[in-house]
């Protein structure tokens, strides 16, 4: 789809685009965290300040969007289509990290359910109407969202976990660097 399309409006152009850019995400996460180094994975920086994401190690990151998916934008969607004016909750990442064990995952697992969840989830958006990406109800955290908004607000989401496994890597390289 070109960006001179004159016969689409700005909107629908955008739409393709962020359903475009949620399909993808699965294997730009898969490179990104498959380039991390095997033994930071799991390590923590001393400092979060400054962290784009939620403060999570690389494998918590995963862990964190797989969980986020299903438990929170699939139940979204769902009740944004079902339900008239709904009130969606956020998620207490931290207490799922706890409750989950996301440290002893195990990341192939991980990637592998994402994938299957992103599947889902871009089957149940793919087909949606005008009428349908309309649909309104209320974010807990946001405030007033539609459909379209949620999907928006999901594709920020997925760049913010690519942005804090960079940081990560950022934070790494810094302690590699300074002398013992």
């Amino acid at each position: 789809m070109g960006r001179d399309d004159a016969a689409l409006e700005p909107g629908t152009i955008m739409i393709a685009m962020t359903l475009s850019a949620l399909e993808a995400f699965p294997s730009q996460l898969e490179e990104f965290y498959r380039a991390f180094p095997r033994e930071l994975t799991r390590w923590a920086p001393d400092s979060w300040e400054g962290c784009p994401s939620e403060n999570l190690t690389a494998l918590e990151q995963l862990c964190h969007v797989r969980d986020i998916e299903v438990d929170g934008y699939h139940v979204r969607f769902r009740r944004l289509l079902k339900e008239t004016e709904p009130v969606l909750a956020s998620l207490d990442t931290y207490a799922l990290v706890k409750e989950r064990n996301y440290a002893a995952a195990e990341p192939s697992a991980v990637l592998a359910a994402f994938r299957e969840a992103r599947r889902a989830t871009m089957e149940l958006l793919r087909p949606l109407s005008d009428a349908q990406l309309a649909r309104v109800g209320s974010f807990e955290g946001y405030g007033p969202v539609t459909v379209r908004g949620l999907i928006h607000y999901l594709c920020s989401h997925d760049q913010q976990h690519l942005a804090g496994l960079q940081w990560l890597m950022g934070k790494a390289e810094a302690a590699r660097a300074r002398p013992a």
